[in-house]
């Protein structure tokens, strides 16, 4: 077995509305720091012992429990983890997010909360099914029948995210007078749904995933800096900013010197086009 390991899969029928992607890591190092770019909220497991933490965007430390959810994060992250590591875990979507946890998203915005208080204690049974799992297949199967049995009735903002969705898919610099036409809400009312859902106001959803596409597609070498300012930033400075912020790394560093998440997670996801939603595979 290779040091590092990732492996992605695919959500079921069952799940894919409230799941973005599972995904199985491993480590074989005495420990891991490195950086995680923004994004969907996360449920994981981790099977090693080893202590876990992370540095929010706004600095502040939070710890890792055994099995914990990250709410939605409005920029890159560092996480800090005693080695060996083996975690499970999966991204959570907006609708997930309604039918798992319920509460208004931005509540938990950059926030670590242990499952336990958010499931109960049999939460421990599945972190001790998927320790003893034989393979990520089996993994998945036993997360999928858990989310199933704690997911409330299909989430009524389904529609809504969807919308929301192809808003932020579709355009390089997502415009916000054209998601409030497609909802049919007034702005007020768009920002509320979306910081309920998302975590976040629409402007900032905007920003986070023009930069995580402008990143991937300029980590793949698909574009040059000259051509994603056509996307949004007002020079490069802005582009580099938006990148840091959103990503941990400038431009160059995506090229040159990327962290090893950033790699793995680039090149894992880009695999996957047309096998998800386009929000998830190209950021």
């Amino acid at each position: 077995m290779t040091a590092v390991q990732l492996e992605y899969a695919v959500p079921g029928p069952g799940t894919a509305e409230w799941v973005t992607l599972f995904y199985h890591f491993r480590a074989d190092v005495p420990a891991l720091e490195d950086t995680e770019r923004a994004d969907h909220a996360q449920l994981r497991f981790r099977m090693s012992e080893g202590a876990a933490e992370y540095r929010m965007p706004d600095g502040g430390i939070q710890p890792a429990p055994p099995v914990h959810v990250i709410g939605p994060t409005s920029g890159a992250m560092q996480v800090k983890v005693a080695g060996p590591v083996h975690v499970f875990g999966c991204g959570i979507t907006p609708a997930g997010w309604a039918a798992l946890i319920g509460n208004d998203a931005s509540t938990m915005l950059n926030c670590v909360l242990d499952a336990r208080d958010l499931f109960g204690p049999a939460i421990d049974d599945v972190l001790a099914r998927l320790a003893h799992a034989p393979d990520t297949k089996a993994m998945v199967a036993i997360a999928e029948v858990l989310i199933g049995s704690l997911a409330r009735a299909d989430s009524p903002d389904a529609a809504f995210v969807r919308l929301v969705d192809q808003w932020l898919a579709g355009h390089v610099s997502p415009e916000i007078d054209a998601l409030a036409a497609a909802v049919g809400l007034s702005h007020r009312q768009l920002e509320r749904k979306c910081k309920a859902l998302y975590g976040a106001p629409p402007k900032l959803l905007a920003r986070k995933y023009r930069a995580l596409k402008a990143a991937v597609a300029f980590a793949e070498r698909k574009v040059t800096l000259n051509e994603l300012l056509d996307r949004g930033f007002y020079d490069q400075s802005h582009l580099i900013n938006e990148m840091k912020q959103f990503t941990g790394c400038t431009p160059r560093q995506l090229q040159e010197q990327p962290g090893l998440l950033a790699q793995l997670t680039i090149s894992q996801r880009s695999a996957l086009q047309g096998q998800v939603n386009p929000l998830i595979s190209d950021t």
